[in-house]
């Protein structure tokens, strides 16, 4: 059994797919479509140095990986590398050869510390562990029976409160580019993070291929963006809330769980029957605002980080 690792053929779209099936076949709690996997690595940053690799077993994808540098915190030195190895292929040599190549790239472009989510199981934090890194916070996956679920009813906006879908900013966005990037900076988060080149939100967020601005919620206090549930969508059925957040001014007042429970409401009438999301474990407003709708914990990942010397 010979295995290599090479870089993703975004110009093949067999190679394509193979990455999202080994991917999907690793860690199903996320949606995986070939559009997502092309838009990311075509469209991310050029201060990433943004790399799909994958690893080939005789021919065959078993392995994926997704690096780069974490060119919008102002940290600088800072690299990520998520590795998924097909579970039925482990022990292979696949998963230690993708983060050789993934570090060396890293190193090559300046960075100094690296981050790498893992699946919380013994094997996986073991690996993890050889390879030099240490763990960090941890995070849930979180799934929605939407078929079956009984959801919170609908509620009326308190006075003052309008609810909105992304698709009436189409024409322009940047109201809700200032609340994505206030919030995105409180998140829970090894990584500080900054959202201030717009043009760079518009091409990597807006444009990305699995956002439904019919589905994305956005609730709307005296005509400003105050909260709202971006909703990402793979044509399948499958529904995954990629962001939940409130401006600082407006928290405490109920807007994320009454934009949240909109757009779950529009996504099960528009023949959606599974909903996805993730949250911190720290994250206890949010994992309260799930647990309220009625999502149950499916599988969490813990981070990881490495100190290159």
């Amino acid at each position: 059994m010979t295995v290599i690792v090479r870089d993703l053929r975004p110009q093949d779209p067999a190679d394509v797919e193979s990455f999202v099936h080994a991917r999907h076949l690793a860690i199903p709690h996320m949606l995986w479509t070939a559009a997502g996997v092309l838009h990311r690595t075509v469209h991310t940053h050029p201060d990433a140095h943004y790399r799909s690799l994958v690893a080939e077993e005789d021919g065959e994808v078993v392995g994926t990986a997704q690096l780069g540098l974490v060119h919008d915190s102002p940290e600088p030195g800072q690299g990520f590398l998520n590795i998924y190895v097909r579970p039925d292929r482990t022990r292979h040599g696949a998963g230690t050869l993708l983060v050789r190549t993934a570090e060396e790239h890293l190193a090559a472009h300046g960075a100094t510390k690296l981050f790498s989510w893992v699946l919380d199981e013994p094997q996986n934090r073991a690996f993890a562990e050889r390879h030099g890194y240490r763990a960090s916070r941890s995070a849930h996956f979180l799934r929605l029976d939407l078929a079956t679920a009984v959801l919170p009813p609908l509620q009326t906006p308190p006075p003052g409160v309008v609810l909105r879908t992304a698709a009436d900013f189409a024409d322009d966005p940047r109201p809700f580019f200032l609340l994505d990037a206030e919030t995105a900076g409180d998140e829970p988060s090894d990584v500080d993070t900054e959202f201030t080149d717009y043009e760079v939100w518009i091409e990597e967020y807006w444009k990305h291929p699995l956002l439904h601005l019919g589905l994305t919620t956005i609730a709307l206090v005296d005509g400003r963006p105050a909260a709202f549930s971006a909703a990402h969508t793979d044509g399948t059925g499958r529904y995954a809330t990629a962001m939940t957040g409130t401006a600082r001014a407006f928290r405490g007042r109920g807007l994320a769980k009454l934009a949240k429970n909109h757009s779950l409401h529009r996504a099960r009438a528009t023949g959606h029957t599974e909903a996805l999301t993730s949250n911190d474990t720290d994250n206890e407003p949010m994992l309260a605002i799930n647990k309220w709708f009625g999502y149950d914990i499916c599988a969490t990942e813990v981070r990881h980080v490495r100190e290159l010397t």
